[in-house]
């Protein structure tokens, strides 16, 4: 292919790529001057709560308890300051990708500090709720540790088991959800799900004393609530059975379509649990079966011998 052919080939694609219509939704144009969220530094911002919420084990491998005030002063002071820039980032993303006009009365330079105001204040309750964040993990290590004879201590627990890496994450990502941060809890829990496989959406609800055998392939959909001492294993999917659609024909969100399992719950491998069902006190579900209703406390629900 000649030098000229090979030019004009390459300005007809750039002349299609660059048609409105044809990256529609697909393109994002940066709002108020404030950059996308970025995956490299939420990825710091990980590290730096696994360094915070579980010392010497995440971070300084070297940390001792004379420095340890001096190391999580300055690792919640970092963490502090990224998330202020990485929720700025997502206010900006979702006042553009709503297309609202929620600071249409104000210049741009301040919806940028109306909008950085908004990330310093929860950026600083966030923070503000890590020792309570440790104290729940702290549990979760607990029921990993109980729940598998394999493990030989909490160090194990901590250092290689994937469900600690996910509710780590989780737990940090459930709490920006909670502070209505847009997008960067999405991005959080997908980056733990790339890093064990375990698929739990920020909006669920779940207790204290939480563990997942194994963990991959674990779905936890977005209006699940899952209460205190509850164990899965592999495979287990807390899922929506049916989308309800609006009158032009779209689904309606929002709505609760995710299970609910109270206390004391075990899920075995390959279940599936669906829809906006109960699943009683104590109760066990056993393997590679599909449940659609409630199931009442205490029972055991298991596939017919044939």
């Amino acid at each position: 292919m000649s030098a000229r052919t090979l030019a004009n080939t390459l300005t007809q694609v750039v002349e299609e790529l660059a048609q409105p219509e044809s990256y529609k939704f697909l393109y994002h144009e940066h709002s108020n001057g404030v950059q996308l969220p970025s995956g490299e530094v939420l990825q710091k911002i990980i590290d730096l709560a696994r360094e915070i919420l579980f010392p010497g084990y995440y971070g300084h491998s070297c940390i001792e308890t004379n420095t340890l005030k001096y190391h999580l002063g300055v690792a919640t002071e970092q963490l502090y300051s990224l998330l202020v820039t990485q929720i700025q980032a997502g206010l900006a993303f979702s006042n553009f990708e709503e297309g609202t006009a929620v600071f249409a009365a104000y210049n741009q330079n301040t919806v940028n500090a109306e909008m950085l105001r908004m990330a310093e204040e929860r950026a600083k309750v966030f923070v503000s709720h890590l020792p309570e964040l440790r104290r729940v993990l702290a549990t979760d290590v607990v029921a990993a540790f109980n729940g598998d004879p394999a493990a030989k201590n909490y160090g194990e627990i901590i250092s290689c088991y994937p469900v600690i890496k996910e509710l780590t994450v989780y737990r940090v990502a459930h709490e920006l959800w909670n502070l209505d941060v847009p997008l960067i809890p999405r991005m959080l829990t997908e980056m733990a799900h790339s890093e064990t496989g375990i698929d739990i959406h920020p909006g669920a609800t779940i207790g204290e004393y939480f563990t997942i055998d194994h963990g991959t392939g674990v779905v936890i959909g977005e209006t699940s609530i899952i209460g205190n001492n509850v164990k899965l294993y592999q495979g287990v999917t807390l899922g929506a059975k049916s989308f309800p659609l609006d009158e032009d024909g779209n689904p309606i969100k929002g709505i609760p379509r995710h299970p609910i399992l109270e206390d004391d719950v075990i899920v075995y491998s390959n279940a599936s649990i669906l829809g906006r069902i109960t699943i009683g006190k104590g109760a066990m579900i056993g393997g590679n079966i599909w449940v659609t209703q409630d199931v009442p406390a205490g029972a055991s629900i298991t596939q017919k011998r044939v």
